[in-house]
C-alpha cells in the first residue's frame, strides 16, 4: 500500500485532518486484514497484540472511535471484573453496550434511558430478526449498564420480544457419526468423539484439564459450564488409549513451558493465591494451544486451550469427504446426537437432562420430538388404503 505524506503548511486544517482520517481508515483495514490472516493461520485466540487502536475523528483528535479503550467502557469492564463475572460475560456485555451506543449515533448512555433501550431492543426483533436468546443477552447487558453503573432504573420497557422459533435439532444416525469420525485423525478425532460420547459443548471439551478426567469411574468433570455450573458426565472406555496419549503430549508441553517459568492459564483467583499452581500437571489443558499468549486479565504470558476454530475447520473438511447429504452439521450436532441416541436406547429423560447440564427438563424434552416418541405407534392413514 502506497502512502503519500501531506505537508500541513500547504493545505487548510480541514483538508489535512480529513486526509489523516482517510489514512487511518486505510491503516485500520490493512492491520485488521493482517491480524485476521495471522489468526486463521495459527488457530489461536485473539490477543492484545492483534489489535490496533486508532484515532479516526478528522476534526477532534481528543475523541476515539468505539474500537478504542474509552474511559467509560473501561469503567464498565472494571465493574464487571469486580463482581467476578466470567471473561465470556465481560466480552458479551461490552459488545452489546457498544452496539447500543452505535445504534444511537454514539450518544452517551447517561444521556439516554428506557425509551432508547426499548427502541434498540425492538429494532433487534423487527429489523434484525434475532433469536430470543440474543435479545435477552442484549437486555441483560443494558440492564447491568443502567442498574449497576449508571444507577438508572429502566422500569417496564414494553419492547417487542423476538419470536422463539420451534426448530428440531439436526441429529446424525450412529452410522453417520462413525462415517464422520473415520475421516478425522489425531486430537480432532478425539475432540469430536468426546462431544458425541460425553455430550459436551465444544467449549466445555476444549477447557477440560487433566484433573477433570476420572478413568476409574469413567467420568468427566465439566467445570464452569453454561450458567457457571459444574456437572459430571460419562466417559467412553473406548477413548481411554487416545486420552492417555493426548495427556502425555500435554504434560510434555507443560514441562517445556515450566522450564521457562510459564504454564497453562489459571483461574485468576487461583493464580494469585497459588502462584506455582501452573507447575501441577492437573491444571494443564487436555487440548493446549500450539502457541503462548497473554492472560486476558493479568497480561502474563501463558498457554491457553486450543481455539475452537481448529476442530470446526477439521470437522468441515471431514464432513465433505463423507456421503452424508442434506444435513447441516456442526460440533453441536454431536451433542444433539448424544442425547437423542441415549433416549432411543431407553435412558430416562432426567438422567439425560443431568448429563447435558440442562437446568429445565423442558429443554431436554425437545429430543423426544426428534425420535417421534409423541406419535409412536401411530401409522399413516395412507397405509390403510
Amino acid at each position: 500500500m502506497r502512502i503519500c505524506i501531506l505537508n500541513p503548511a500547504h493545505y487548510p486544517a480541514s483538508v489535512f485532518n480529513l486526509s489523516l482520517c482517510f489514512l487511518n481508515v486505510l491503516l485500520h483495514i490493512e492491520v485488521t486484514k493482517h491480524a485476521y490472516q495471522k489468526r486463521q493461520t495459527e488457530h489461536n485466540c485473539w490477543t492484545e497484540q492483534n489489535k490496533l487502536y486508532i484515532h479516526t475523528d478528522a476534526h477532534n483528535f481528543t475523541r476515539r472511535c468505539l474500537m478504542s479503550k474509552s474511559p467509560f467502557l473501561e469503567q464498565v469492564r472494571k465493574e464487571i471484573r469486580l463482581r467476578g463475572y466470567s471473561i465470556r460475560t465481560e466480552k458479551t456485555y461490552l459488545l452489546w453496550i457498544k452496539r447500543y451506543i452505535l445504534f444511537h449515533h454514539k450518544k452517551h448512555p447517561a444521556d439516554m434511558g428506557p425509551v432508547q433501550v426499548k427502541e434498540f431492543l425492538s429494532w433487534m426483533a423487527n429489523q434484525q430478526h434475532v433469536a430470543i436468546n440474543t435479545q435477552k443477552t442484549a437486555l441483560n447487558a443494558l440492564a447491568f449498564l443502567y442498574h449497576k453503573i449508571l444507577k438508572i432504573e429502566l422500569g417496564e420497557l414494553g419492547f417487542k420480544q423476538a419470536k422463539r422459533p420451534r426448530r428440531l435439532p439436526v441429529v446424525l444416525t450412529p452410522a453417520e457419526v462413525n462415517a464422520v469420525l473415520s475421516q478425522l485423525k489425531g486430537r480432532h478425532r478425539l475432540i469430536i468423539s468426546l462431544l458425541y460420547g460425553s455430550g459436551l459443548r465444544i467449549t466445555e471439551c476444549l477447557r477440560l484439564r487433566l484433573q477433570d478426567i476420572c478413568f476409574e469411574r469413567c467420568a468427566l468433570l465439566v467445570r464452569d459450564g453454561k450458567g457457571n455450573k459444574d456437572r459430571q458426565t460419562i466417559l467412553s472406555r473406548s477413548l481411554f488409549p487416545a486420552i492417555e496419549a493426548q495427556m502425555s503430549k500435554a504434560i510434555k508441553l507443560q514441562q517445556e513451558d515450566n522450564s521457562q517459568g510459564l504454564g497453562p492459564s489459571l483461574p485468576f483467583a487461583l493464580g494469585r493465591k497459588y502462584p506455582n499452581a501452573f507447575r501441577q500437571p492437573g491444571w494443564m489443558y487436555l487440548f493446549p494451544s500450539n502457541t503462548l499468549s497473554p492472560h486476558p486479565l493479568s497480561g502474563q504470558l501463558c498457554r491457553h486451550h486450543l481455539h475452537n476454530s481448529a476442530p470446526r475447520k477439521a470437522l468441515k473438511q471431514a464432513f465433505t469427504k463423507t456421503e452424508i447429504r442434506f444435513k447441516r452439521v456442526s460440533c453441536h450436532t454431536f451433542r444433539h446426537s448424544f442425547a437423542t441416541h441415549l433416549l432411543e436406547a431407553g435412558r430416562d429423560i432426567r438422567t439425560v437432562q443431568e448429563l447435558l447440564g440442562h437446568s429445565d427438563v423442558k429443554t431436554t424434552q425437545i429430543y423426544t420430538h426428534v425420535i417421534g416418541e409423541h406419535y409412536a405407534g401411530t401409522s399413516s392413514p395412507l397405509d390403510l388404503l
